[in-house]
């Protein structure tokens, strides 16, 4: 898995949650429908957005959900899977988008890729990936060549690029390509009055992808002498600071001219789960969900004091005592039903976890089915608008809390 917008799942909503594994496993299907199953190593995080939008400005619309069959990435349970064009017109960009940077690693012969066999079977899964993608594309009125010359220009680009190049120089051609991917979603939708403002969206969104991926990678590509915009350019970390923060406000702006028919989703992945990509890029924030910061939160869950965890309701329902379970003159407890998985399936289990990352956040163990803290519990709490915005108010949807986000998130919330 790989994008900028990756939510830790514990901040968002059970609903919003569901809804996002529904766009990202529609996505995945939907790859290898239309492809083939090897298509499926290009699901992304950022891809599933596309999907989103376009069902934000739709509405779930009959047909646009099935249930799909035990995987184990979902520890071998079904779900709700998003299908339909939007899933469809995520599949092709990204398979294009993953295409083009397969043939960008062979011309660098990168890894592996500098043998000539590697590379040459590289190549054959690029040109297939390229035709297939433009074949949806082209059942969807999207046009995919746009893609590829985005991707195309971005070589002569880099080569040219040195100390003094405006960054944006750089990463237009990568704007270019996701305000053309942003925008036919609204074609999709028959919303034409909203192709602009998310063609803006998207070109920002374009920005910060390729701005954050080279934040994240300068310490790297410089040990590997690798070419980084960052580094080539000469700009300086509290510049791309302020490129990545005026983006997100503009992300903001652009989205509040979009007419959605439920734009939940799209809101907390866009102008929340944003900023928080943003501040771990940079190294400003993290993310955490230890008891803290689970007790602040606003919602109940599975986490707040209840009758089988200590809090406010005292004492153990199964303790002994008079009249309770398992205490004189009561009934005694019932027998917890042996639920432990196997040692293929619970393998199975924890594979899902780890390349989905939810061993980062609290899980169920795979074998035993008891709740597990996550690998990043103790490192901080999360921010009070994470929490005012993905609980009180259900992802800034209005309706439940105490009605209002907090005065920092910026966002244009009309909770």
């Amino acid at each position: 898995m790989f994008g900028i917008v990756r939510p830790c799942t514990h901040r968002l909503t059970d609903g919003l949650r569901t809804e996002w594994m529904a766009h990202l496993c529609g996505l995945c299907l939907a790859l290898r429908a239309d492809h083939g199953q090897l298509a499926r190593v290009v699901t992304n995080y950022d891809g599933l957005i596309v999907s989103v939008l376009t069902e934000a400005q739709t509405g779930t619309v009959a047909g646009g959900r099935r249930t799909a069959g035990p995987c184990p990435l979902r520890q071998m349970k079904s779900a709700p899977v998003a299908q339909g064009e939007g899933a469809r017109l995520a599949a092709a960009v990204s398979l294009v988008l993953a295409s083009a940077k397969i043939r960008d690693h062979v011309a660098d012969r990168d890894g592996l890729l500098a043998r000539r066999p590697v590379a040459a079977a590289a190549r054959r899964v690029a040109r297939s990936w390229d035709r297939a993608g433009a074949r949806t594309g082209r059942e969807l009125g999207f046009d995919t060549a746009v893609l590829v010359d985005a991707v195309d220009r971005q070589t002569g680009i880099e080569e040219l690029a040195g100390p003094g190049t405006p960054l944006l120089t750089v990463t237009e051609p990568t704007e270019t390509a996701t305000a053309a991917a942003f925008a036919h979603t609204a074609v999709l939708a028959g919303r034409p009055g909203n192709v602009e403002p998310l063609a803006e969206a998207g070109r920002l969104f374009g920005r910060l992808a390729h701005l954050l991926d080279a934040v994240e990678d300068r310490e790297a590509d410089a040990a590997a002498g690798a070419w980084n915009p960052l580094t080539a350019t000469g700009t300086s970390p509290e510049e791309a600071r302020r490129l990545a923060d005026d983006a997100l406000h503009g992300i903001r702006l652009a989205l509040r001219d979009v007419e959605f028919e439920n734009g939940r989703l799209a809101h907390v992945l866009l102008a929340h789960e944003l900023r928080n990509s943003v501040d771990r890029a940079f190294g400003t924030t993290s993310c955490a969900h230890g008891a803290a910061g689970r007790q602040a939160a606003h919602q109940p869950g599975p986490y707040q004091p209840g009758p089988y965890a200590p809090g406010p309701v005292p004492g153990n329902p199964y303790a002994p005592g008079p009249g309770g379970p398992g205490g004189p003159g009561g009934p005694l407890p019932p027998e917890p039903p042996n639920r432990r998985r196997g040692l293929i399936a619970g393998c199975a289990v924890w594979l899902g976890l780890a390349c989905t990352c939810q061993l980062c956040c609290g899980h169920e163990d795979p074998w035993s089915r008891e709740r597990r803290e996550g690998l990043c519990n103790d490192v901080g709490s999360c921010c009070d608008c994470c929490d005012c915005c993905s609980n009180c108010c259900s992802g800034c949807g209005g309706g439940e809390g105490d009605g209002g986000c907090c005065g920092d998130c910026d966002c244009g919330c009309d909770c």
